[in-house]
């Protein structure tokens, strides 16, 4: 197989397993979209629980050329208020610009993306918001990246240890190194600056991996996994509980510090936009309700 056709083949095999773990995720939440109503007196069991739609779009490049596109999967229910679960592939060139700010690409603007990327604002104020992405990008260079971190209105120590711990056992598996290192990129990326305050409790972050191309892959997946092993268990530990208008209000402006991230800070937002995104899928993340005091 010559370099070009294994380049293509891991491409394929990477954007295949961002639509597989899809799948897989959305799946799990509509379980618990089914399973609240199984506890008689619990909030909004009464509703018809969610269920994911689907919209596909397609991109064009800076020129005018078919750019690939992607789906998003959009949820708003009665565990969930919104979830997106969005996967993409697109591929054409950089600005001048912004190839600069991207390895591999100020020789050759040339680029191709694929990868998924989860938000999820809950009902309850007592149940942890959550982020999760992961993603493959292939210019001159080709790389992983990605991470999950938790966003509890009301931090719980249990929630935070169990999601943290799920988080180590996928580092360990690969390289000792990874937790403390992704752990503490987390801790800095996921902070609002201007209010001098983290966004959740953390996780994981990483990018740039590229050490080797299979282990970096076996990784990511790995990452996915285990996002999807604990984060269900942390929302059915919650999500009967009743809560109070205050807690509800509280939530809302624990939002609005989500939104001033995402709007300010995070290079996800930004690559989408630079690269002519589709701009609905980019501001997924943003929560359906926020308040500031």
């Amino acid at each position: 197989m010559s370099d070009r056709d294994s380049i293509e083949a891991r491409k394929t095999q990477a954007a295949a397993w961002f639509e597989e773990l899809r799948n897989q995720i959305c799946a799990a939440f509509e379980e618990l979209e089914d399973e609240l109503s199984t506890v008689p007196g619990a909030p909004l069991a009464e509703k018809e629980p969610g269920r994911f739609e689907r919209k596909s779009w397609e991109r064009k490049d800076h020129d005018g050329a078919p750019g690939g596109g992607g789906v998003m999967s959009l949820m708003h229910g009665r565990v969930f208020e919104k979830v997106g679960v969005n996967i993409s592939t697109v591929e054409g060139r950089f600005s001048p610009d912004f190839a600069k700010k991207i390895p591999g690409a100020e020789a050759d603007p040339r680029f191709w993306a694929s990868g998924i990327s989860l938000v999820a604002h809950m009902q309850s104020p007592l149940v942890p918001a959550v982020h999760m992405n992961t993603r493959h990008i292939v210019t001159s260079k080709a790389w992983f990246g990605g991470g999950a971190d938790l966003n509890p209105m009301y931090p719980d120590e249990q929630d935070t240890a169990d999601f943290h711990n799920a988080f180590r056992s996928a580092c360990d598996r690969h390289d000792p190194e990874h937790y403390p290192r992704f752990k503490a990129w987390c801790d800095d990326y996921f902070m609002i600056r201007h209010r001098g305050e983290a966004r959740g409790v953390g996780g994981i972050f990483y990018d740039y991996l590229e050490s080797d191309w299979e282990r970096d892959f076996a990784f990511t997946q790995d990452v996915g996994r285990a996002f999807l092993e604990v984060y269900p268990k942390l929302v059915r530990r919650h999500m009967h509980r009743p809560w109070s208008e205050e807690q509800r209000q509280h939530q809302l402006f624990r939002r609005g510090r989500y939104v001033e991230f995402n709007l300010l800070y995070d290079r996800g937002t930004r690559f989408g936009l630079e690269t002519g995104g589709n701009v609905e899928a980019i501001l997924m993340s943003l929560p359906p309700l926020a308040a500031w005091p």
